[in-house]
């Protein structure tokens, strides 16, 4: 797949899979990022991608981020919308200091992975009741002799 992509720094390298078996591919910082305890910020990727027709990207933490550096996604997962590829629409990786330290982000040091997943858009079909037998509600899997 040809995935169309503007690098606003040049001197940093285009995302990378680290390894064969990468699934997710990464995006480093195009600016050193300092982020105050407790605080959110947003720390620019160095791209604006355009999102194929049929796909979303998803933007994922590194498994060793929290541990690293105490920095952790106060949204769990970013999601880059296929029309999100305009002139402004550097993609920003939001992140939360779960520290009471200042955490600084180099220029250049890998922040976050991106994953493209296959997407539909659904019509809706509104019905006056759904025709399925109900689990349980949420949590239901937990109670032990349920079937399923």
């Amino acid at each position: 797949m040809s995935i169309k992509i503007q690098r606003i720094d040049k001197d940093l390298p285009l995302p990378q899979y680290s390894t064969t078996g990468s699934v997710g591919f990464d995006f480093v910082a195009r600016e050193e990022t300092v982020i105050a305890p407790k605080q959110i910020a947003l720390i620019p990727s160095n791209n604006i991608i355009e999102v194929p027709q049929g796909f979303a990207l998803f933007v994922v933490p590194r498994s060793s981020m929290p541990r690293k550096t105490g920095l952790v996604f106060p949204h769990s997962v970013g999601i880059i919308d296929q029309d999100y590829s305009g002139p402004e629409d550097e993609i920003k990786i939001q992140v939360f200091n779960n520290t009471d330290q200042e955490v600084t982000v180099k220029k250049g040091e890998r922040v976050a992975q991106g994953i493209f997943v296959k997407v539909e858009v659904e019509d809706w079909e509104e019905v006056a009741e759904i025709s399925q037998i109900s689990r349980g509600g949420f949590g239901s899997t937990d109670i032990k002799g349920k079937d399923g």
